[in-house]
């Protein structure tokens, strides 16, 4: 079997009431799909990581960069067309949009050998289970969005049977950086850290002692600003805090997770198995939250699993872009017996709600079932790709 075809398809889906985090205004959610065709009639589907950048940059790369490469493989040597892309790119790649578009080739080559096989990814990585638990991934600032929204949401969240919710925090004037004012629309939502401490506090309130609520800061604090807040927030038991300071200060970030007794959960934004290395070994995090789309897909997010369950660490895999994706991270938790959580994004977003033919196996009760058909086990909706393509 050789790979014959590699493309792409950009894709982006406006919400009516854009989101905030600590780090971003979200006007628009881009994502980039990759098809890779084989002469066996074969073909794998993926998602490539872009990033809040531009899908076609990362396209760019795949096709006029690694698709060279790949045209004639054998797609079932998915190891070696790692290193490939990985050796043959190494002095302006390792990271960023390169690592983004070997993410995309990889998951569609896994598709591709589970179709293969007949069987679905997890069971094919050696299942652990066959169903994972969700979590779902709200609590954004938004302009309309008051305290008493807030509460709504988290109610609502209780009502659909989910065990698990993570909100956003952090997006106020003074956080020991300046990347707040480095955002488009840095204006917009501002809150102060007493008015976050009430968000949170209300959430809590909504969930109720049992039911886990995380805490996402995107990057912005410093670790002195991280620590403070952390302390602040410990009456309101955080299963964990999230990417707290910037990814890059690992040394901050042992800091932080040494002075809190809170879990210290990250960091999406950084990739690979070496940038885990550090994050694990220097006791930056004690939840690693690899995303499949940015990190080199499951070949890679696979080693990071294994380092950090040699650590005694748990994973929760990020997961907020499209349902691709989401599908991906349900395989790979499914196979790795230290996963704790999946993300599930319950934004406004029809990336999620209508890319794929099959409907989620959701049971009302914070587990889903992982789809059972070879590979991904899921098929594109086509009237949903040409209804959000850029052309």
């Amino acid at each position: 079997m050789k790979i014959t075809d590699i493309r792409t398809i950009q894709l982006s889906y406006r919400p009516a009431n854009p989101s905030m985090s600590a780090a971003s205004f979200n006007v628009a959610r881009n994502a980039l799909i990759v098809e890779i065709e084989t002469d066996a009639g074969l073909t794998g589907i993926a998602e490539a990581g872009s990033a809040g950048g531009a899908p076609a940059s990362t396209a760019a790369v795949i096709e006029h960069e690694l698709k060279p490469l790949l045209i004639g493989q054998d797609p079932l040597k998915i190891e070696y067309l790692w290193q490939l892309m990985f050796g043959r790119s190494r002095q302006h790649g390792r990271r960023g949009i390169v690592m983004h578009a070997m993410s995309g080739i990889d998951i569609a080559l896994w598709d591709i050998a589970g179709k293969a096989a007949g069987m679905p990814l997890y069971r094919l990585f050696g299942a652990f289970t066959d169903q994972v638990e969700v979590y779902a991934s709200g609590g954004f600032y938004q302009r309309d969005k008051n305290l008493d929204g807030l509460t709504r949401e988290a109610e609502s969240y209780v009502e659909r049977g989910f065990r698990a919710m993570k909100m956003k925090i952090g997006r106020y004037d003074f956080t020991g950086t300046n990347f707040r004012r480095l955002l488009n629309q840095p204006e917009l939502c501002v809150v102060t850290p007493e008015e976050d401490i009430a968000r949170v506090a209300a959430v809590r309130k909504a969930l109720g002692p049992n039911r886990r609520l995380m805490a996402d800061a995107n990057c912005v604090w410093s670790p002195s600003t991280a620590i403070k807040m952390g302390r602040a927030l410990e009456p309101y038991d955080l299963f964990w805090l999230e990417e707290p300071v910037a990814t890059d200060d690992i040394d901050g970030s042992a800091e932080v997770a040494r002075a809190l007794t809170t879990s210290i959960a990250g960091y999406e934004t950084e990739v690979g198995l070496f940038g885990y290395r550090e994050l694990i070994t220097r006791g930056a995090i004690d939840i690693a939250q690899p995303d499949l789309v940015w990190s080199g897909g499951f070949t890679e997010c696979r080693k990071i699993a294994a380092l950090a369950q040699a650590h005694n660490l748990t994973l929760s895999p990020h997961c907020f872009s499209s349902a691709l994706l989401f599908v991906a991270a349900l395989h790979f938790a499914a196979s790795s017996p230290n996963v704790l959580m999946v993300e599930w994004d319950q934004t406004e977003h029809g990336l999620r709600t209508e890319l794929l033919n099959e409907p989620f196996d959701y049971d009302g009760a914070g587990m889903m079932r992982v789809p059972e058909g070879p590979g991904l086990g899921v098929t594109l909706n086509r009237d949903a790709l040409e209804k959000y393509r850029v052309h």
